[in-house]
């Protein structure tokens, strides 16, 4: 089965715009974990412009009260690496974003960068952290992954949702199933994240064992339109067939 993870990061958002806690961010993710979240996802940027570095804390705490896990992801700033190393969540993802990024983009050259990303790894490893890497699926060198100590891979996946549906559909879909075999294989977990919605995350996991989807954005949205308890229902329909 896979786990689904909020990223609740448009909620922050929300709560940013107004300069006061409203909509409430920790009450937020707590209904979502009552409604049967596996966990919850943050993403704070240097900026801050929606999730906080303060907001790891009590999330955390949530998240090991009910059970469940916090995954942060970021860019392997040292203060960013500071707030994810004082508060141990279940998992960090390390992402290549740089400051001013308006939302990712692109996975990991991890051969490029393992100066960069092993040593951040090991902290977060000697912690009890678990470490996956934002990979696109075409990266030719995962085990690159497992080099510098990673023991997931999350699959950005943009590139599927923006050809579902269409033309190029089934051949990406391809590309994805090869790369999700491929990490397998090396003996990395597989996430995935980016763009996917109630429409197109069926097909997405029929790409076998996918551990965690993280979904925010498309999530927010669909809760706007049909509300929580339906949204949640129908992604835990799908993430659990």
């Amino acid at each position: 089965m896979t786990q689904l993870s909020v990223n609740v990061n448009k909620i922050a958002l929300l709560r940013n715009s107004r300069g006061r806690n409203f909509p409430d961010l920790l009450a937020f993710s707590a209904r979502f974990l009552d409604l049967g979240a596996a966990g919850i996802t943050l993403h704070p940027r240097p900026d801050q412009r929606h999730a906080r570095y303060d907001d790891v804390a009590p999330l955390q705490r949530l998240c090991a009260e009910r059970g469940c896990e916090l995954n942060v992801e970021g860019y392997p700033a040292a203060d960013f690496l500071d707030v994810v190393k004082s508060t141990r969540p279940a998992q960090c993802t390390l992402v290549p974003d740089m400051p001013g990024q308006l939302t990712s983009d692109h996975g990991w050259d991890i051969e490029q960068h393992a100066a960069l990303l092993r040593p951040a790894i090991a902290q977060l490893n000697d912690l009890g952290i678990r470490v996956s890497l934002f990979v696109d699926a075409d990266y030719p060198a995962l085990e690159w992954a497992r080099e510098v100590g990673a023991a997931r891979v999350e699959l950005y996946t943009e590139r599927f949702a923006e050809s579902y549906g269409g033309a190029q559909a089934d051949a990406v879909f391809e590309t994805y199933l090869q790369a999700a075999r491929r990490a397998q294989a090396l003996g990395l977990g597989v996430n995935a994240g980016h763009d996917l919605d109630l429409h197109n995350l069926a097909r997405f996991l029929d790409i076998p064992g996918i551990l965690e989807v993280s979904i925010g954005h498309a999530l927010v949205v669909e809760c706007l339109e049909m509300g929580m308890d339906k949204v949640l229902g129908r992604y835990l329909e799908i993430c659990q067939s």
